[in-house]
């Protein structure tokens, strides 16, 4: 059994019901997962799937005082899909979820972050999710977008893209990360 555990942070969007792959190609490389889902990620999941599949349960909400804090920490975290809005409140330091929490603090500690949008043309062009990316690669975050072969998509085609979604690369760029490469 390996000691590293990746988080896959999962938002609300089409590819997020495939989430399964990523785990998949993290167990076939020697990776233990976690899967931490944004509220909106919910509608998408098979939870059950998922928990059997990991070996864990899928966290979507802060502990309560009773249950024991984890003193587990994740080797890296993958984003994906990441939505407009998961980015940008990421960036704003915004925690009102407990994914955005999980995130911020790996972000702030200097944790392996990539991040794979799933987001379409209209929503690529605001000049805000553009800041955003460009501030979150300032700290460090490894974003793969258009130059990753993860362009985004017209809008209302997301349904069309969504076997095209970049697993492989999003877990080979944290590997390359993790190596300092």
């Amino acid at each position: 059994m390996t000691d590293r555990l990746l988080a896959i942070v999962v938002c609300g969007a089409g590819p997020a019901a495939q989430v399964g792959i990523l785990v998949d190609l993290a167990h076939e490389r020697g990776w233990r997962t976690q899967i931490i889902a944004t509220p909106s990620a919910l509608p998408f999941l098979d939870l059950a799937a998922l928990e059997e599949q990991t070996g864990r349960q899928v966290r979507s909400d802060y502990r309560t005082p009773e249950e024991p804090r984890s003193s587990e920490q994740a080797t890296g975290f993958i984003v994906a899909p990441a939505t407009f809005n998961t980015i940008n409140k990421l960036t704003s330091g915004i925690s009102d979820t407990y994914a955005l929490g999980v995130l911020g603090e790996a972000i702030g500690a200097g944790s392996a972050v990539v991040i794979v949008p799933f987001i379409n043309t209209a929503l690529a062009n605001r000049l805000p999710l553009q800041e955003s990316i460009r501030r979150l690669k300032s700290e460090n975050v490894s974003i793969l977008g258009a130059d990753h072969g993860n362009a985004p998509h017209p809008p209302h085609t997301g349904s069309a893209v969504i076997g095209a979604y970049p697993w492989q690369r999003a877990l080979t760029e944290l590997e390359r990360r993790l190596a300092g490469l």
